[in-house]
């Protein structure tokens, strides 16, 4: 996918995931924040736990898992440091790194600490 296409289907694909979130008791604190760093595609709360979520949209959940890289992740984890600070806890918070993958029938799978496997 490119152009507008890509860029409302991952919307769309970012939608779902902060539903699928908030089903499962977890409070959004921000969509698509931006640091200098870079983008993080969603941020939640589960608890007193600071949840930093990837979104990414393929075919199928194999497909998209595969979409992210050692470096993405190395960005996601520096911008997450930077919303960090205006925590009351700062760099101490509690955190976790998800990757949710959407296949193209608008599935959802959350691979929990998934910055842990890579």
């Amino acid at each position: 996918m490119t152009g507008t296409t890509g860029y409302h289907a991952g919307r769309v694909a970012e939608d779902v995931v902060a539903n699928d979130y908030v089903r499962r008791d977890h409070d959004i604190a921000a969509r698509r924040w931006r640091g200098k760093s870079g983008e993080i595609d969603l941020i939640a709360r589960d608890g007193e736990t600071v949840v930093f979520v990837e979104v990414k949209k393929s075919r199928s959940f194999a497909m998209a898992s595969a979409r992210l890289g050692r470096r993405q992740m190395d960005r996601i984890v520096a911008s997450a440091g930077e919303f960090l600070a205006n925590e009351p806890h700062g760099q101490l918070t509690d955190v976790r790194f998800d990757l949710a993958v959407v296949n193209d029938v608008g599935a959802v799978k959350v691979i929990e600490n998934a910055f842990m496997e890579a």
